[in-house]
């Protein structure tokens, strides 16, 4: 039993090479639906000014109202065509200056009658006559579901209303969006996107009354306002969230998924769906994001400064699915100019001009206009083609556990079929399943690529040495194929998590980060143990013998070193990985000039030294390139890492490793050229020296 397990195990190896390959081919399939959605839908970009952020700018202007209009129209100009509206508060309504709001002790001092010691009211205002008819029934309404007494109230026949509520506990209270300001912006000719929240209580007839105004004057979509969506209770109460999905299909209203958050906005994930993932990303320039445009600078530094602007919004379009970009500022008092600043004008600025961000976004295909969806493309043969990937998949890992293990190779591929089966099949665990799989076939295609690499290269150093120009094709062919290899789990990445889900973020793929360390300990370890054809106990006398050794200051130094790398090198990696004000203007430029940028650490450190390590192994036969040929692994780990972002839309992701191998190539050639003249110069100087 044992020997016919044994030959079956021998016999395995090629047919699961051609199930990965079956897998392969069915991701392709899927990959290029994805493509499909993302070239041919949701192809408009939608630019959002905060409007409370502008009404508390011109609240320190000279005419307010006068200083509102005329920003308007720039915005119109500078290609600003919708504003977010907030529900309204007594707090913004005083900023809209459609109402005036006091104290008890101030409406007293302001009318001259005795201060009460029993009052704690508030006190309000109306501007003027269009102000109470339109405002009034709004605030009564609000206070009044709140159980909170309101009472008419004037001074000087200007009429106005006492709530009787402390003002601080009152300005807090949230109402619909103000009628008078959504009326004024429409008939501005703005889109208007309504920042929706939860701080009411949830009351489905009510909700449905509003949006049925909304959707009147052509609202869209909402962008939530706070930690939780409106009719969130908590993670195991979802009623209400299902009633407001309900009504925002009937109106046909979408959400917008605020990126980078740093939390997820409690209830977002239900609520998106339900209403069937109508939801479009959203890049957000924060207010401390524009104060940077206020400092004390000079006129080419705030230039420099306004074009990192526009490259972020462009790079945010182009490279992680942005579809919405909402724009915040505040303004800021300048004690050294003796001046109240605001970035206004420096923004319209990095929207505008040649360089400027709208040009650059309609050039790279996209048109300006009301954010959409995606509309994914997911053929009726879609589950068979990820039935298909499952089983090459846990082909691929077992390949690779097999140059470590090679008796377990049939078993672990049987159970590892057996495992997927149960997991697939129950809807809890298949979003974890397909994460984990995909992570396995992610780490297991460039650990696998570069165990070949090693395995070639070490045949090449114990074979005769070759001339310069073989050499230099030996090289420049072991890094296409290695890469070749290493975009085998780039396909199962891609098909297996190939859901809206991902590309909205709303699901993000965990465990990204081993992707980029694990190949590296795999490639190391097969580097020390495997290379030679020997026993698994001789294996293990050299692990003993590797683990008992003395450990010299060289040691420790080269230990210091090494971990230092490590360190640095995982914190350049994901999206809070930390870079210098050189390294990101020189991103910035390859980003302008290639409109794609390549990995730094792909084309200017891993690919040339594993080119220099190839043309090492076959040129001088020398042992100690195979440990540059190792330091490759870090550009293979990082040409798989490039498509598990799958918020970057796959043809940026294929440029970029593109540009990383014809860039590395030629940074290595040019490292092997000054190699060579090193190395004949050396041996020109030494021959004559030993005569």
């Amino acid at each position: 039993m044992i020997r016919r397990y044994e030959q079956w195990n021998r016999r395995f190896i090629k047919p699961l090479w051609w199930l990965v390959i079956i897998g392969m081919l069915a991701s392709v399939a899927v990959v290029y639906e994805r493509v499909e959605t993302e070239q041919t839908t949701a192809r408009k970009v939608e630019f959002v000014f905060d409007y409370r952020d502008l009404l508390e700018i011109s609240d320190l202007q000279g005419d307010p109202h006068k200083f509102v209009l005329d920003q308007l129209d720039k915005m119109k100009k500078a290609g600003i065509h919708s504003l977010a509206v907030y529900e309204s508060t007594l707090s913004e309504l005083k900023l809209s200056r459609r109402v005036e709001v006091f104290s008890t002790h101030e409406a007293m001092a302001l009318t001259q009658s005795p201060i009460s010691q029993n009052e704690n009211f508030t006190y309000v205002l109306f501007a003027e006559k269009e102000s109470q008819q339109r405002l009034q029934p709004l605030i009564e309404n609000t206070f009044n579901s709140l159980g909170v007494r309101v009472r008419p109230w004037s001074f000087k026949n200007q009429p106005g209303m006492i709530i009787e509520m402390g003002m601080e506990e009152a300005l807090l209270k949230t109402m619909d969006p103000d009628p008078i300001t959504l009326q004024m912006l429409k008939e501005k000719g703005f889109q208007i996107v309504v920042r929706m929240s939860n701080r009411r209580p949830f009351d489905a007839a009510n909700m449905d009354k509003l949006l049925a105004q909304l959707k009147g004057i052509g609202v869209k979509r909402f962008i939530i306002d706070g930690e939780t969506v409106p009719g969130f209770i908590d993670d195991s109460h979802f009623e209400n969230i299902d009633q407001m999905a309900e009504l925002m299909t009937k109106y046909n209203m979408g959400l917008a998924a605020i990126e980078l958050l740093k939390a997820p906005q409690r209830g977002f994930n239900r609520l998106a769906k339900e209403i069937n993932y109508d939801v479009v990303r959203l890049h957000s320039f924060t207010e401390a994001d524009g104060q940077k445009l206020t400092e004390n600078l000079t006129q080419q530094e705030l230039q420099d400064r306004v074009q990192g602007v526009a490259d972020r919004f462009v790079l945010a379009v182009k490279d992680r699915n942005i579809r919405m970009v909402f724009l915040n500022a505040r303004a800021v008092k300048n004690v050294d100019k003796g001046k109240i600043l605001n970035p206004l004008d420096a923004l319209y600025d990095s929207l505008n001009g040649a360089d400027g961000a709208l040009n650059r976004v309609k050039n790279a295909g996209y048109t300006l206009g009301i954010a959409e969806r995606f509309w994914q493309y997911h053929s009726v043969w879609q589950p068979v083609a990820k039935a298909l990937l499952v089983i090459g998949a846990v082909a691929l890992i077992a390949l690779m556990i097999s140059y470590f293990v090679s008796e377990a190779t049939l078993a672990l591929f049987v159970l590892g079929l057996i495992g997927s089966a149960g997991l697939y099949i129950l809807p809890q665990t298949q979003s974890m399943f397909q994460q984990a799989l995909a992570l396995g076939a992610g780490i297991s295609a460039p650990s696998l690529a570069m165990m070949f690499a090693i395995r070639t290269s070490k045949e090449k150093y114990s074979a005769s040495r070759q001339k310069l120009g073989a050499s230099a094709l030996f090289a420049i062919g072991l890094l296409l194929r290695t890469t070749l290899t290493s975009l085998i789990g780039v396909l199962f990445i891609a098909g297996l998590l190939n859901q809206i889900t991902y590309s909205l973020v709303i699901q993000q793929f965990r465990g990204v980060s081993a992707l980029h360390i694990v190949p590296i300990i795999i490639a190391v370890i097969y580097y020390l143990f495997f290379t030679e054809s020997t026993t698994y106990s001789e294996k293990w006398a050299q692990v003993r013998k590797l683990l008992s050794s003395y450990i010299s200051v060289l040691w420790v130094i080269t230990a210091a070193i090494v971990a230092a790398a490590g360190m640095y090198y995982l914190s350049r990696t994901g999206n809070e990985g930390q870079a210098s004000a050189f390294e990101k203007l020189f991103r910035s430029f390859l980003e302008n000039t290639l409109g794609v940028r390549p990995r730094t650490k792909e084309f200017l450190f891993a690919h040339p030294v594993f080119l220099l390590g190839a043309f090492l192994a076959a040129r001088y036969r020398g042992r100690g390139a195979l440990i540059l040929i190792l330091v490759g692994v870090i550009g293979q780990a990082s040409v798989v890492d490039t498509f598990a972002h799958l918020h970057t839309p796959v043809l940026i992701s294929l440029t970029r490793i593109t540009y990383g191998i014809i860039f590395g190539s030629i940074i290595g050639y040019v490292i092997i050229a000054v190699w060579e003249i090193a190395a004949r110069r050396w041996q020109a100087w030494v021959k004559p020296a030993k005569r």
